[in-house]
């Protein structure tokens, strides 16, 4: 059986003083438990960093103004395989916060630990530390 492909695009919030803004999987979710930057599936056509900005509105309640690619990754699980598009996200309007109900934090930047991110996050926490 051919395995399903998913694109998602993530953003990495960080305000002026170097914290990120996280947010936690909710139960009954693929990962649920672990901490992650928030973000979504592409739909069909969809370019990454329109991805980011729909879905950054919907989940934490954020109007991207400014986002570059940070960093591209590819990983694969038993059942399906991923590719994760990480943006900086440097400039925003309103506040962000867990609009779905999900537990969300600010965390200064050097205080990410990767073992509460899922495992395609890692490298991510890693080159931010």
């Amino acid at each position: 059986m051919e395995k399903k492909h998913l694109h998602i695009a993530a953003g990495i919030i960080r305000n002026s003083q170097q914290q990120i803004f996280i947010t936690k999987r909710p139960e009954g979710t693929h990962m649920a438990g672990f901490w992650e930057f928030p973000g979504g599936k592409l739909e069909k056509g969809e370019l990454p960093e329109a991805a980011l900005i729909r879905e950054l509105e919907e989940e934490v309640g954020i109007i991207v103004t400014q986002s570059e690619l940070f960093h591209r990754v590819d990983h694969e699980f038993d059942d399906r395989f991923i590719t994760l598009y990480f943006f900086m996200v440097s400039a925003w309007d309103n506040e962000p916060y867990g609009k779905e109900g999900q537990v969300s934090r600010w965390v200064a930047q050097q205080d990410l630990v990767a073992d509460e991110f899922p495992p395609a996050n890692r490298v991510i926490v890693d080159m931010l530390r």
